[in-house]
């Protein structure tokens, strides 16, 4: 007994001090389920046909490293979408626009799905709270007004810490409808981006035209460049103003049809760092997904 019991505390030493080695070496062990990662990923055949995707006609790369999925499954479960309208005064877009840009979501909505509309100048003010009743929101749709100056990335991060942080586990986007013009946020771009990454919220663009022309500030990236990298960067797709109904049934179409989630456990990950995440398929399928993932 005594001869075991030495055995299995050397045992357990000798596997505590493997744990710490490579702590310090910033390899996060992946020895169970508990290191996977999970991902929403839209994927598409470009011949219009309209049977499931699989995994064998993916490959996913994680820091450059090619990684095997565990599991692709499709994902037709009801969306939490929230249209975030740019309700500045200087924004290049009507209100009767930005009425209708909101409004073509409110009649192309899946049964299951809802919509929360917040409006933002300074301050992110909810304009419909969590509802699929089109005509609710359409009447709602009144309370935008054009005044102040535009905190996009407060408005986000509120959205996110307020809205969508608390329905983890359920398919979470953000439609944008601005230029994309941030003026006086706290928050930068670079930690709004990482956190849509790091709560896997895809962001949708419906692009205004942009209200400085072009115009470069230091401290802030131009508005087309903001627009271009929350979709990149986080899987999702850019609309134009002008064709609201277009971007309201593509966005709503794609979610519940061409929507899956992808789940695989990292080789090796470095440990409290961002890596540069890559999802790629076969030839005829079209696939997006967000570009990092972030530390856990």
């Amino acid at each position: 007994m005594r001869s075991r019991s030495k055995l299995l505390i050397t045992l357990l030493v000798i596997g505590l001090l493997s744990i710490s080695i490579l702590a310090q070496s910033g390899v996060r062990p992946n020895a169970n389920a508990a290191g996977g990662v999970m991902i929403g990923v839209v994927a598409r055949r470009d011949n219009k046909q309209t049977n499931p995707v699989t995994s064998k006609e993916l490959s996913i790369y994680d820091n450059g490293i090619e990684q095997s999925i565990r599991n692709f499954t499709p994902d037709p479960s009801p969306a939490r979408i929230v249209l975030l309208v740019d309700n500045s005064l200087t924004i290049r877009a009507d209100v009767e626009k930005l009425e209708q840009a909101a409004r073509e979501f409110a009649y192309e909505i899946y049964e299951g799905d809802k919509l929360l509309i917040v409006g933002y100048d300074e301050q992110a003010e909810i304009v419909s709270d969590w509802t699929d009743d089109s005509k609710a929101i359409e009447s709602s749709l009144k309370l935008f007004r054009k005044k102040g100056q535009p905190h996009l990335f407060d408005a986000i991060r509120a959205v996110v810490e307020e809205a969508l942080r608390p329905m983890q586990g359920q398919k979470r986007i953000i439609v944008v409808i601005s230029d994309g013009l941030d003026r006086g946020s706290k928050a930068t771009f670079e930690a709004t981006l990482a956190e849509l990454q790091s709560e896997n919220i895809m962001v949708y663009a419906v692009q205004a035209v942009d209200r400085t022309r072009g115009a470069i500030r230091r401290d802030v990236p131009k508005p087309k460049v903001v627009i271009d990298k929350l979709a990149e960067g986080t899987g999702g797709q850019i609309f134009s103003i002008e064709e609201p109904q277009v971007a309201a049934k593509t966005i709503c179409d794609e979610l519940r049809q061409n929507r899956y989630v992808l789940s695989y456990v990292p080789s090796s990950a470095p440990f409290g760092q961002a890596r540069s995440l890559l999802v790629v398929g076969n030839e005829g399928i079209t696939v997006r997904s967000k570009s990092m993932q972030q530390p856990n």
